[in-house]
């Protein structure tokens, strides 16, 4: 589907949901009802057209295409195959990554040592893969849920436990804006049920905060490592004094 087609079944749901019919829009743009059934059945609307109807509805353009982005079709996780390809080419895990994070073509080429070329590629493959959308001009959509998360025994979550945990964990954690804290307690399963429903509320304001932080420019961004466990676990010093 193409932008202008989802902006188009935008509109018709808000027109449905308003009651409003195709004679009445042709009434409001003042020409035939044939001809706005025509406009609205084709894809190559005007932007000057789109911006019209958009306000008969009682929208601006801007609030149109933030409901058709909201209304697409998100990933909560890729398949093991498309996360297999993913790790594949060290480059394309980068700019995977990069993409997620709503980077620009722009800026992934000037912050890594990649080509535009090779990056149009890699958008590319990612595009066929299903991960985002490239659009008109190297414009990047991803198409992945804001809590999105890599499968719990794939490919990928393998490659940065082989290849990036143990680098994350070096850090003592002392800095301004580093934080590490380990408790241990011993839980009814009732408790843990609640411990793991908090779990999940952090992850989704972590989500949250990180589209909200969209809005400022790359440069004022930092990338930011945010771990959570939870498992059964004793010491093994402790296990090895079980009777």
């Amino acid at each position: 589907m193409t932008e202008s087609s989802q902006l188009i079944a935008v509109i018709k749901k808000q027109m449905k949901h308003q009651g409003m019919t195709y004679r009445d829009l042709a009434l409001k743009l003042d020409i035939s009802e044939p001809s706005v059934k025509r406009i609205m059945s084709s894809s190559r609307m005007t932007i000057d057209r789109l911006v019209q109807i958009s306000n008969i509805v009682g929208f601006t353009l801007a609030e149109v295409s933030k409901l058709a982005d909201v209304e697409q079709p998100r990933l909560n996780t890729l398949t093991e195959k498309q996360e297999k390809e993913v790790v594949s080419d060290q480059k394309l895990l980068i700019v995977a990554v990069c993409a997620l994070n709503h980077w620009s073509l722009e800026e992934i080429t000037e912050y890594y040592n990649i080509s535009k070329p090779e990056c149009i590629s890699y958008l590319l493959k990612l595009t066929s893969l299903r991960i985002i959308d490239l659009l008109p001009n190297n414009r990047i959509r991803t198409i992945v849920a804001r809590d999105f998360d890599w499968l719990p025994f794939g490919p990928i979550r393998r490659y940065f436990i082989e290849h990036g945990m143990q680098e994350f964990l070096t850090s003592n954690f002392s800095v301004e804006g580093e934080a590490m804290t380990f408790v241990h307690g011993m839980f009814t399963d009732q408790a843990l049920a609640q411990i793991q429903e908090e779990m999940r509320r952090i992850k989704k304001k972590f989500a949250e905060l990180h589209e909200e932080s969209l809005a400022a420019p790359l440069s004022k961004r930092s990338g930011i490592g945010f771990l959570m466990a939870l498992r059964g676990w004793e010491p093994i010093v402790f296990t090895k004094l079980r009777r």
